[in-house]
């Protein structure tokens, strides 16, 4: 049977009915950016030029936004972000996770070095690994299996924890783990130590020169989230003869993606970001 001229075919009303749907999405997005965009609530009329949409058609999409609670209508008929952002804010940031954040970015930067790269947080005065990237090349047994544990002051990554805090917290630390060594080139002196972690600051990365395993050097740089706080370590181990400088700046790049996968806003140069 034929379809009456005078009437779209249920395919192409289907196809409006998207280009519409998207079309308003589109200008929602518009909006919220806009109010996010400034510190205080924001007129209709303010909106309006801002996004290049009609006051009318501003005003009725704003409308199903307060009624979502996306957007909070305030005295004198301004607007402002609604708590429903925050809420499903709050909900992502809850989901973030370092291990999955951080799987690909690790397995890129053991395929470029060819060695053991690993994911380590802190536990009370020690590190425990999380994650590795590895493979028979990497040229070594692993040293520490996943959930192994291994002290701050032995480690990369646990140097960059070190370094974060204030000098008594790192005094008081000494005091409890006695700074025991593990080989001889274990920083066991509170001074020594004081030095090494002045470095860390300095230059954004840590290192462990054969001071946890014998043969085995590390470099680490620090994984933060949303706020800024570190939260994890990314650090590549290899045999002493093998580690290269060359890698301390892939290295930073790689922490510094994976933060930005938990929030992170990295500073722009001349920000004040640490040099390499």
């Amino acid at each position: 049977m034929n379809r009456s001229p005078n009437f779209p075919s249920t395919e192409a009303a289907a196809g409006t009915h998207t280009t519409v749907t998207i079309q308003v999405i589109e200008r929602a997005m518009r909006l919220l950016d806009a109010l996010a965009a400034q510190p205080e609530p924001v007129t209709l009329k303010e909106l309006a030029l801002t996004t290049g949409l009609h006051a009318s058609t501003a005003h009725r999409i704003l409308n199903d936004l307060v009624v979502g609670r996306y957007v909070e209508r305030v005295d004198n008929g301004v607007y402002q972000l609604g708590m429903r952002l925050l809420e499903l804010g709050s909900l992502v940031k809850g989901r973030l996770n370092v291990r999955e954040a951080a799987t690909a970015p690790m397995r890129a930067l053991h395929e470029l070095t060819g060695q053991t790269v690993n994911l380590s947080v802190q536990q009370g005065d020690e590190i425990v690994y999380i994650d590795r990237a590895w493979s028979e090349r990497s040229g070594m047994q692993v040293v520490r299996a996943i959930g192994g544990r291994a002290p701050l002051h032995l480690t990369s990554t646990g140097k960059l924890f070190l370094s974060t805090l204030e000098p008594r917290l790192v005094r008081a630390y000494a005091m409890r783990t006695g700074l025991a060594g593990n080989t001889p080139n274990s920083l066991t002196q509170l001074e020594t130590l004081e030095r090494e972690l002045a470095q860390v600051r300095r230059h954004g990365y840590a290192r462990d020169n054969e001071e946890l395993e014998p043969g085995v050097r590390c470099i680490a740089a620090g994984i933060q989230d949303d706020t800024g706080k570190l939260v994890a370590g990314l650090s590549i181990s290899a045999p002493a003869e093998r580690l290269q400088d060359e890698w301390i700046q892939r290295l930073k790049e790689t922490a510094v993606r994976i933060s930005e996968c938990l929030g992170f806003e990295a500073p722009q140069p001349g920000e004040g970001a640490q040099a390499a």
